[in-house]
């Protein structure tokens, strides 16, 4: 008999993790603790290892109608806006590794998860559900909501995110320990391509490095849109668990103070912006941070990452297609040993992601001697370190 399995938390790793589950024939309800399925937030970035995932969960042809393909990857010195290195995308990365690398709303990837999930339908989507427990013995994991609610099933996998209630079911000494709070804070906008004078419209990845500060823009939404996020290591900007703090450009500037001309025309053009405080945890140590029993974490819950590698979204998605491919078609008697084979084949890899996001915030921010050695490395060096193989192929 296929298992019953809990997914807690209707996101894109939880969304993920349902639709890959379901292609076992198991029956997968997912909790999500808002009113309705939706996304917060603005573009992620989608490298060749994760469109893979994606079109093996038979998004592909929705992922092209949704997503941008930008043509290159172009980073620059925010002061200046002199180009530092370019790594062609579009053809190339489809070439090299067999998938495009994309850029997309979350929004939109959101709809997608969720369109698939309901078509499959092979459980039950509940919303207003506040996880506010969760119990697990040797045959049945429970949870419990704030409003008196109650579920049973086989599994549990916990999606619920950095501030996960999931979590604490693992055997794991870093289980209880709260997320650490960097001290960066990101600031997002998104605006329509035909509301940009010419010169701002960009069908490209365009990166800039100061410092103690970078950003980025690109295209989503089939390239209609621009999504264009600064981070600075700038005082927390609000509560620590919103990740919608409404902003503006002044707050965004008294953080950064100004950019070079190219860079701040393009800061000021933005409608609006939103903000949120960036916090993560230590790389993962070893497959108990993962897994215990019959309760799996994917994507922040278990490996929450600061956003200079462009992975967080990726690793939760690689997350749930490798849980699937645990279980296959295996019954709740199988959970247990299938769940410590995922964690035992993810962790190492979601670790290097960690840490080598928490490097590049280094690189990126890099003041004094550093920054000049980064520059001269990268206009030396050029796509071949932009590129990440390891990455990407994986």
């Amino acid at each position: 008999m296929p298992a019953h399995i809990l997914v807690v938390g209707g996101g894109i790793g939880g969304l993920a993790s349902a639709l890959a589950l379901s292609g076992g024939r198991h029956r997968v309800d997912v909790f999500e603790q808002a009113a309705a399925f939706g996304e917060i937030g603005a573009g992620i970035q989608i490298g060749p290892n994760v469109t893979r995932r994606l079109h093996q969960l038979g998004l592909t042809d929705g992922l092209a109608e949704v997503a941008a393909c930008p043509e290159a990857l172009v980073v620059r010195s925010a002061g200046s806006g002199a180009e530092l290195a370019r790594l062609p995308l579009g053809d190339a990365m489809r070439h090299r590794y067999g998938a495009p690398y994309l850029c997309v709303h979350r929004a939109d990837l959101h709809s997608l998860l969720l369109e698939a999930v309901r078509a499959r339908g092979t459980g039950t989507l509940v919303t207003d559900a506040h996880i506010a427990q969760v119990e697990a013995d040797d045959d049945l994991v429970c949870v419990s909501s704030s409003g008196a609610r109650a579920w049973e099933g086989e599994a549990l996998v916990g999606a619920d995110g950095l501030w996960s209630v999931a979590r604490q079911r693992l055997d794991s000494p870093s289980a209880a320990e709260p997320p650490r709070v960097t001290g960066h804070t990101a600031w997002r906008g998104i605006v329509a391509q035909t509301d940009l004078p010419q010169a701002l419209r960009r069908q490209r990845i365009d990166v800039w490095l100061g410092p103690r500060l970078h950003a980025v823009a690109y295209p989503v939404r089939g390239g209609a849109w621009l999504n264009v996020v600064v981070i600075a290591e700038a005082a927390p900007a609000g509560y620590a668990q919103d990740w919608d703090q409404a902003s503006s450009l002044a707050a965004l500037q008294q953080a950064t103070g100004r950019s070079g001309s190219g860079l701040q025309a393009l800061l000021e053009a933005m409608p609006g912006w939103r903000a949120w405080t960036l916090s993560d945890r230590a790389p993962l140590s070893s497959a108990a941070d993962m897994a215990h029993e019959r309760v799996a974490l994917v994507g922040d819950a278990a490996h929450p990452m600061v956003p200079y590698l462009a992975q967080g979204a990726g690793m939760a998605i690689e997350d749930a297609v490798a849980l699937a491919e645990a279980l296959g078609d295996g019954g709740a008697a199988e959970v247990p040993a299938a769940f410590a084979r995922y964690a035992e084949a993810r962790w190492q890899r979601n670790a290097m992601v960690q840490a080598r996001a928490r490097r590049n915030g280094q690189v990126f921010h890099a003041t004094g001697p550093m920054r000049l050695g980064r520059d001269f490395a990268m206009r030396a060096l050029g796509a071949r370190l932009l590129d990440q193989p390891w990455l990407y192929g994986g």
